[in-house]
């Protein structure tokens, strides 16, 4: 049995394979991440994480929605995915203001500066998607 941390061998073990597939990702940070990762178009996210899978249940933008009130009540410390959330939500056809109201609500449970932080990383993320 090796004494080698197994947690540090996944985590080499896992940008060495990063460096395979792409050399650019050797320093990868999560906005590195997000900048991979295109916003989806509304048809496939409602395929994927909406009634796709279930046609009764809840639709991409109300999946999407939820997720924001999630990262958001967590402290809205997960940037990049809270930035991606927001994108993906608009597209999936939530209005500024359902956005804004969804992360007002979560602040609530989550508290003011999780709260405003959620709303200015939001900010960012429809103003990076409005049209120059």
């Amino acid at each position: 049995m090796s004494n080698e941390n197994p947690f540090e061998a996944m985590m080499k073990a896992g940008q060495d394979w990063l460096k395979q597939a792409n050399p650019a990702l050797e320093a990868f940070t999560p906005k590195g991440f997000e900048d991979l990762w295109p916003t989806m178009s509304k048809d496939v996210m409602e395929t994927f994480m909406g009634k796709g899978a279930n046609p009764d249940g809840l639709d991409a933008k109300t999946r999407l929605l939820l997720t924001l009130m999630g990262l958001t009540i967590s402290g809205a410390q997960a940037e990049a995915q809270l930035r991606m959330t927001v994108r993906h939500a608009a597209e999936a056809g939530a209005t500024t203001q359902e956005i804004a109201e969804t992360i007002a609500q979560a602040g609530l449970f989550g508290g003011m500066p999780a709260m405003n932080k959620a709303m200015e990383l939001a900010t960012e993320a429809l103003q990076e998607d409005a049209p120059e």
